[in-house]
């Protein structure tokens, strides 16, 4: 199936014009403004980040064929506003979970997801142009800057004892950047950047970041889909040449240490066998966060190169979450973590935060192809979760199926994430 081009995301649009089937576009640097305009007579929103050049016209050939069939949703379209749904999940978040003393939310849970939190936060603001959260996104970054208790060593900025729980936070400093276009926000995420490059070594696993800081151990998906989706977001915004580099060589080591699986989907990690050396696949669960951020780093190594393909590529990795049996039952047709949901054990916090943070990033890749492929299974997902596992005080459960089981703070943001997408 051949698509329409891909729209970059920047800051004004010249007239559009039909031609041979095809959208043509042309893409001019000027200040950051919120865009939108008419495909088909219908509405798609673009979102707004730096490009700082022009594209040209452009095809993709996004490999989506049959995507129609794999998705059977529960509505044809959502009755339920998605703007209205967002804030109002977000609205609960801060009511039911934030603590402005700490600067956080639910400070008994893992650091990170109030990181990710933000970032759904900030992405609503993005998108929509409210300033509503803005004074609440200072507070945070107030507080939370700070050289932390547990590992004061990093020095604060958010520099942690794991490299992930750096890059959650920082890909939202860079958010905080282009809502404001304050530079002390991109100074921190380059400082960030820096920080979890340290950890790259070219010895174990012939490449690739450690996650854990501490012990210098575990080559695993998300350190290093953080990190290039970190780099490529740099190199969008500054041009310095070496955050590409960094970015290109770490997606390079990425496609060939073996974490993709036959299937397509990419798996928790590495394992190195101690006897030769050689790193191999632990089979880990596929998370659904692990699919969606690597996606979120083919966008944006899409957006800073206009090589298609990346986008290609994240295609495909969408294309592979969706007809997965395990990701998508088809009984449902709604996103499923399989390694937790419906177990006796059930999805701790951190588990319960990773389908949003799917479904963030696909909605990253839906807006840049016309006609927005996934918005449907987007939708799909949105509807079931509003109608199945949303509690009457507008707290919403772990599996987007139902039945509500609970209120929790990754469990919250998760679905506020999943709205935004659809912004």
């Amino acid at each position: 199936m051949e698509l329409a081009h891909v729209i970059c995301i920047s800051f004004s649009i010249e007239p559009l014009e039909w031609q041979t089937g095809t959208w043509s576009i042309n893409v001019v640097k000027t200040p950051l403004v919120n865009t939108s305009l008419t495909l088909s007579g219908s509405r798609s929103s673009i979102n707004t980040d730096l490009c700082g050049y022009t594209m040209k016209s452009l095809q993709i050939l996004a490999g989506i064929a049959g995507l129609a069939s794999m998705v059977s949703p529960i509505q044809a379209s959502t009755a339920i506003d998605p703007s209205t749904a967002a804030k109002a999940a977000i609205d609960t978040m801060n009511n039911a979970f934030y603590n402005p003393s700490e600067g956080r939310w639910s400070p008994d849970v893992a650091w990170w997801i109030s990181g990710t939190a933000l970032q759904a936060v900030l992405d609503y603001m993005h998108v929509t142009g409210s300033r509503d959260y803005l004074s609440q996104a200072h507070e945070i970054i107030v507080k939370q800057k700070v050289p932390l208790p547990w590992w004061p060593q990093g020095g604060g900025n958010f520099r942690a004892d794991s490299t992930d729980d750096t890059g959650w936070w920082a890909l939202a400093m860079l958010r905080m950047f282009d809502l404001t276009g304050d530079k002390q926000y991109l100074a921190i995420a380059m400082q960030d950047e820096q920080y979890i490059w340290n950890y790259w070594t070219d010895t174990e696993c012939g490449g690739g970041i450690y996650v854990d800081i501490r012990a210098m151990t575990y080559k695993n998906a998300i350190a290093n889909a953080l990190y290039i989706k970190l780099a490529a977001a740099l190199h969008l915004r500054m041009g310095d040449a070496r955050y590409l580099t960094r970015a290109l060589k770490a997606h390079q080591w990425f496609v060939k240490s073996g974490m993709i699986n036959r299937e397509g989907l990419v798996n928790d990690g590495l394992t190195q066998d101690k006897t030769n050396g050689v790193c191999f696949n632990n089979e880990g669960p596929t998370w659904s966060y692990l699919q969606g951020v690597v996606i979120g780093g083919l966008v944006e190594l899409f957006r800073t190169t206009q090589n298609e393909t990346y986008i290609r590529s994240a295609t495909t990795l969408a294309n592979a979450v969706i007809s997965s049996p395990q990701l998508t039952p088809p009984n449902s047709g709604v996103l499923t973590d399989y390694a937790c949901e419906g177990t006796a054990a059930g999805c701790n916090c951190d588990q319960q935060s990773f389908k949003g943070i799917f479904a963030r990033n696909l909605g990253e890749l839906d807006v840049l192809i016309v006609g927005r492929p996934y918005r449907t299974y987007l939708e799909q997902n949105a509807n079931s979760a509003y109608q199945k596992a949303r509690n009457v005080d507008n707290t919403y459960g772990t599996s987007w199926s139902g039945p509500f089981d609970g209120s929790s703070l990754a469990n919250q943001q998760s679905a506020a994430s999943l709205w935004v997408a659809l912004l």
